[in-house]
C-alpha cells in the first residue's frame, strides 16, 4: 500500500448494471481484497433509494481505504442497515452514514505482515 494518499471520484448511473463497473473501477484503483466487495455493497445500498446518479469517491492514506458512495437522497434506515451492512461491517474497520444522511462510508485498513 502506497505511503502517500490518493484520491478518485466518479459520478454512476443509478442503474443495477452499474454495480459491475463499480467493483472493476475500485478494483483497478485499491489494493485492498476487500474494496471492491465493500464499494458494492454501498453501491447497491445507495441504488436502492431512487436518486439518479451514485457519486463513489475512493481515498487512501498510508494503509487505510476509505470508500464513500452517495445519491441525492436520504438513506432509510432499511438502506443504511439493510443485508449488505452486515458484510460491509464485516470487511470494514468503521462505517457508517454520511453526515447528511445521502450516503455510506466505509474504512479498510491493511493488516501488516509480519
Amino acid at each position: 500500500m502506497s505511503e502517500t494518499g490518493h484520491s478518485w471520484r466518479l459520478e454512476f448511473k443509478a442503474h443495477p448494471a452499474e454495480a459491475h463497473r463499480v467493483r472493476q473501477w475500485a478494483t483497478t484503483r485499491l489494493e485492498h481484497p476487500d474494496a471492491s466487495q465493500v464499494a458494492h455493497e454501498l453501491f447497491v445500498a445507495v441504488l436502492a433509494t431512487g436518486t439518479r446518479a451514485i457519486e463513489v469517491t475512493l481515498s487512501t492514506a498510508g494503509s487505510r481505504v476509505r470508500i464513500s458512495v452517495a445519491g441525492s437522497v436520504e438513506l432509510s434506515i432499511l438502506h443504511s442497515h439493510g443485508p449488505g451492512s452486515l458484510i460491509v461491517s464485516a470487511l470494514s474497520a468503521q462505517s457508517g452514514l454520511n453526515a447528511d444522511g445521502r450516503g455510506l462510508w466505509a474504512l479498510l485498513t491493511m493488516k501488516d505482515e509480519t
